[in-house]
């Protein structure tokens, strides 16, 4: 399997350990041997706004500890990223920060996306495989 790509809400159920989700997540984790797991800055930038917004400092330093960890891979915004995202949003109608999310899982090379967002699947078109959190066991 190529990278795992994580949405922003699967980085803020895990990191934040919200449940259900947290447990699901670590449970379907665990089952992957040497998971390479992706991110961009668009996560990074969704997980940061709302400690900043509340002055959470303890939680701020908890995503800034984890998107520094050397073993966490990045997927580059370049153009082909936003040509993909542009060519997702019109087809399938989606936000520009889910078009980008999944086209930059696309261009990485990820094997899967993780999300909560079921109208992620067919806007894959198969070139990855849309794994939906809420249905992990």
């Amino acid at each position: 399997m190529g990278g795992l790509y994580w949405d922003a809400c699967v980085l803020i159920y895990r990191l934040q350990q919200v449940e259900p989700w947290n447990r699901r997540i670590a449970s379907a984790l665990a089952a992957i041997p040497e998971p390479k797991l992706m991110v961009t800055e668009l996560g990074r930038m969704e997980c940061r706004v709302k400690p900043l917004r509340d002055g959470d400092q303890a939680t701020l330093a908890k995503y800034d500890k984890f998107f520094a960890a050397p073993t966490l891979g990045w997927v580059p915004y370049s153009r082909p990223v936003f040509d993909l995202a542009a060519d997702l949003r019109a087809s399938h109608a989606l936000k520009t920060p889910d078009a980008l999310h999944l086209a930059a899982a696309i261009i990485g090379g990820c094997g899967e996306l993780w999300t909560n967002d079921r109208r992620l699947e067919q806007a894959a078109e198969g070139r990855l495989r849309v794994v939906s959190v809420d249905e992990l066991p």
